[in-house]
């Protein structure tokens, strides 16, 4: 990357943020036909100006940056058409930050800009105190959805007492919706009279728990699996690997009574839990089941690390294994709407240190070159694929399509 500027560029010769004086129009992408001759090599592979605790936020930029489809999105200026004018600011802001990240002149640009219109909105994201990157993360996508949705006819799955009840309906669908919204279906069956009704749920990022045992047993997991070799781990202990090699096909994520499981896994709702059964007309117990109803293309798992308890405050750092290819996520979709659909992994954050003070960094393939680079705020190295799995993961980004590289439309 020596070819290009190491020098980083002051956003402010460029914004100014008062809230009067932030209009559209000065946060187009600039149309300078320089950056596009660049190396394609090089784009991409631009650092994050640290401003003080912003760990979190960079790490999760350059996730996104990683998301191909929505950088060709933004690059292409296709954003612009579905542009809410009077809910802009934070997508324009975005767009100007992948242009700089994809076709900007140097090693390294500052986020403040970024930072500041998203802090008028949340203002916990503009103190320079330490923050968590999946709140970062959501809040993010939502207001990108916001400001791109547009309103559109598709099937809606209600809930009925016997089967699937389909009745169209207006929903708002955006880039956001498209790449990474995801529906979560939940059974739940009245114990005493063994009605079963069903609702969904609309998400974009999984929420997954952390078993306390930190690992399945080597024999449960060959039980489940076959024969698993061993790796030499970071402790100089032996420690099962997961599914083989990273270029082999995975079976499963996580292995059995694991991070996944445990989330699909059927629930009883009892004491305060207690449904109204429409049925019985009376508080009952219940069994909940939930399954994915409808894979998104892109699948964000977040590891809950971070247990807390009212004054109970721990971090677990629990070694999970998760595949780099051919995720696996058919046993866990609702059998009407299996499509044998495979994942694979693009980008990680992760998380070291404790509860109370740590580090947020992102490793992400790069779609150029499909080599696995780590992003340590303006520092970039590249990362064997070796060392891509690590028990400091916190958010895992999953894709089902192949990604191609980004295109700025230069008409748009």
């Amino acid at each position: 990357m020596a070819s290009r500027s190491t020098k980083v560029p002051d956003d402010f010769n460029i914004f100014y943020l008062r809230k009067d004086a932030l209009s559209l129009e000065s946060l187009k992408v600039p149309t300078d036909k320089s950056r596009d001759e660049m190396n394609p090599q090089y784009q991409g592979l631009t650092g994050l100006r640290n401003l003080g605790n912003t760990c979190y936020m960079n790490a999760v930029i350059q996730c996104l940056c990683s998301v191909a489809p929505l950088v060709e999105y933004f690059l292409s200026g296709k954003y612009t058409a579905s542009l809410d004018k009077e809910n802009g600011e934070i997508a324009t802001a975005f767009a100007y930050l992948m242009n700089d990240m994809w076709l900007g002149d140097f090693d390294c640009v500052s986020p403040e800009v970024f930072r500041l219109v998203i802090g008028e909105r949340y203002p916990t994201f503009i103190k320079k105190t330490q923050q968590d990157a999946q709140e970062f993360l959501i809040y993010v996508l939502n207001e990108l959805h916001e400001a791109l949705k547009k309103a559109s006819k598709r099937r809606s799955q209600g809930t009925s007492s016997a089967a699937w009840d389909f009745r169209p309906c207006v929903s708002e669908t955006s880039i956001i919706t498209r790449l990474f919204e995801g529906h979560l279906s939940y059974d739940i069956m009245c114990l005493e009279c063994q009605t079963t009704t069903y609702k969904t749920e609309v998400f974009t990022v999984l929420s997954l728990p952390i078993p306390y045992e930190t690992e399945c047993s080597l024999e449960e997991m060959e039980e489940l699996m076959g024969p698993i070799p061993v790796l030499n781990s970071h402790a100089g202990q032996e420690r099962p690997s997961f599914g083989g090699s990273p270029h082999q096909p995975e079976q499963g994520m996580f292995g059995r009574q694991e991070c996944l499981e445990c989330f699909f896994q059927q629930d009883m709702l009892t004491w305060n839990n207690q449904i109204n059964c429409s049925f019985c007309g009376t508080k009952q117990d219940a069994a909940v089941k939930a399954s994915i109803a409808k894979a998104p293309k892109m699948v964000i798992f977040h590891l809950k690390r971070f247990d807390c308890q009212g004054s109970y405050k721990k971090k677990l750092k629990t070694d999970i294994y998760y595949p780099l290819n051919n995720l696996d996520l058919s046993h866990y979709i609702y059998p009407l709407f299996r499509k044998n659909p495979k994942y694979n992994l693009f980008a990680v954050v992760n998380h070291f240190g404790d509860l109370d003070g740590g580090h947020y960094t992102a490793f992400c393939k790069h779609t150029v070159t499909q080599k696995w680079y780590n992003f340590d705020d303006s520092q970039i190295t590249e990362l064997p694929e070796s060392l891509v799995q690590t028990s400091a993961a916190y958010l895992l980004f999953y894709s089902s399509q192949t990604f191609s590289v980004p295109v700025k439309n230069h008409n748009g």
